[in-house]
């Protein structure tokens, strides 16, 4: 008896002294943060950390936080005890974050807010246990930012996007890999965004360029989304009831709503088992639109140059827009890869909404979803043209 009370006795002594080395490790690096220089380097050692609060920084210029390498400088937010985010970055200006994970915060896992010139580069951001909605919203999250790179990242398990620019200008997103969200990578109301040579795999929607109502900054676009691989985005949808993005049917490779002046080419868009790209207003939500300035219609879509693939088969009977496919549009099992819903600015019937070009194995169908799926089309010819090429820069 006494041995086993040694034993419990040790193991006692060894967790405490776990847990406040871990709040010793938590403190330093929040210390660090608040008063490093502008121009300064925060170093986090390889490890795994657990950390109880979030991390924040705001006002520094010129600073970069630094980890050992992804998978060895681990931040664990797992039993995070106050703050809503993982990290929290707000009103900086060029900032890096480079080489480090961080995993499992109560909401987002990184959020930066009014920065300019925010970079993530060799970042990882995830959820370790099973999909969920009650998984934080966003992985990596520059929102209201300007001049941001997201470099070699990988986000996963995010219930709403892994990847997402929100209201920000002059972003790049390239060479990184999502999966296991609900929408991979995800452009909202953001202006000259080039998305390119990234990996969208097993989420719900793989790519998103959404401009949607009730934000402060409105009418994104000009965005190109080129070279990506983009493929087998059948997961099921765990968004919470109420986001916008639970309404995205599992099986979506690309979904551009309400946004003008997109241009996607060049990617490999294979086996999204619903649509390979929908074009779409926001009617198709069927939320009822307050703000007056929004524009709920797409325009100036151009897409060329892609290669399409998927294997014969019905679309996923999941949401509103699968009951769709099934009941209406009867489909079957030959669904078109692109899809337009037909409805068009009746003030800008001369705005050239769509263009479909050179596309490997292209197939189409515009919905007619304004007069109630009445007269589905799969006539590309009034849609085979061409537009000039997106500028981001």
């Amino acid at each position: 008896m006494m041995k086993f009370k040694s034993v419990i006795f040790l193991a006692c002594v060894f967790f405490q002294a776990e847990t406040q080395a871990q709040a010793s490790a938590e403190k330093q690096i929040q210390t660090e943060m608040i008063l490093v220089d502008d121009g300064g380097i925060v170093t986090i050692a390889e490890g795994n950390v657990t950390i109880a609060g979030t991390l924040s920084m705001d006002g520094k210029k010129k600073v970069v936080i630094r980890g050992k390498g992804m998978d060895k400088t681990i931040l664990s937010f797992k039993t995070q005890q106050s703050g809503a985010e993982g990290i929290r970055i707000t009103n900086c200006e060029e900032i890096v974050l480079e080489d480090l994970t961080v995993q499992d915060a109560k909401g987002d896992l990184i959020k930066t807010m009014h920065v300019k010139g925010i970079t993530f580069r060799r970042v990882k951001a995830e959820w370790t246990g099973k999909p969920s909605a009650t998984n934080g919203g966003y992985a990596l999250y520059p929102v209201q930012c300007e001049n941001v790179l997201i470099d070699s990242c990988i986000a996963i398990g995010a219930s709403d996007a892994g990847i997402y620019v929100g209201q920000s200008k002059y972003i790049e997103v390239r060479n990184c890999t999502a999966f296991n969200n609900v929408a991979g990578i995800e452009i909202e109301n953001s202006l000259y965004a080039d998305v390119h040579h990234n990996t969208a795999v097993n989420n719900t929607g793989g790519i998103l360029v959404f401009d949607l109502p009730d934000l402060v900054q409105k009418k994104g676009g000009f965005v190109k989304v080129h070279d990506n691989i983009i493929r087998e985005n059948n997961f099921s949808n765990f968004a919470p009831k109420g986001n916008i993005v639970a309404k995205v049917p599992k099986g979506t490779g690309v979904l551009v709503l309400a946004t003008s002046n997109v241009e996607l080419f060049n990617n490999a868009i294979t086996n999204n088992k619903t649509m390979g790209v929908g074009v779409i207003s926001y009617f198709i939500t069927e939320n009822k639109i307050k703000d007056q300035a929004y524009d709920p219609y797409p325009s100036a879509i151009n897409i060329h140059h892609n290669a399409f693939e998927r294997k014969k088969g019905r679309a996923p009977l999941a949401g509103r827009i699968g009951q769709l496919y099934r009941f209406k549009l009867k489909f079957g099992r030959n669904l078109p890869h692109i899809v337009f819903d037909g409805i068009i600015d009746p003030k800008a019937k001369d705005r050239q909404v769509l263009c479909i070009r050179n596309n490997r194995n292209q197939s189409f169908a515009n919905l007619d979803a304004d007069n109630n799926f009445r007269s589905i089309s799969n006539s590309i010819s009034g849609f085979d043209c061409s537009m000039p090429a997106i500028i981001t820069k």
